[in-house]
């Protein structure tokens, strides 16, 4: 069930030929679940925080807050669905 997303970039100037590929695969820390956990915080919502922390830098470089909330709001929705919204 793994999921890659990969975003070709090509920039060419002056003859000079640059592309880069770029992706990011892994699975969520079992040791930051944990501490999480430890402290309370339920299964969906460290998994949320965990997940939000790897994407929010790149959210915060969106310079429009109407389209940062509105991918924000649809990364909940696909993180709590994903795991059920539940433990």
């Amino acid at each position: 069930d793994a999921l890659v997303e990969s975003r070709p970039q090509l920039e060419i100037l002056n003859n000079d030929v640059q592309c880069a590929h770029g992706s990011t695969i892994g699975e969520i820390d079992e040791d930051a679940l944990f501490y999480l956990r430890s402290r309370g915080i339920d299964s969906a919502a460290a998994r949320w925080l965990l997940t939000y922390a790897f994407v929010s830098e790149v959210l915060e470089q969106i310079p429009i807050p109407a389209l940062r909330s509105q991918l924000e709001q649809q990364l909940a929705t696909r993180v709590f669905s994903e795991t059920g919204g539940k433990e």
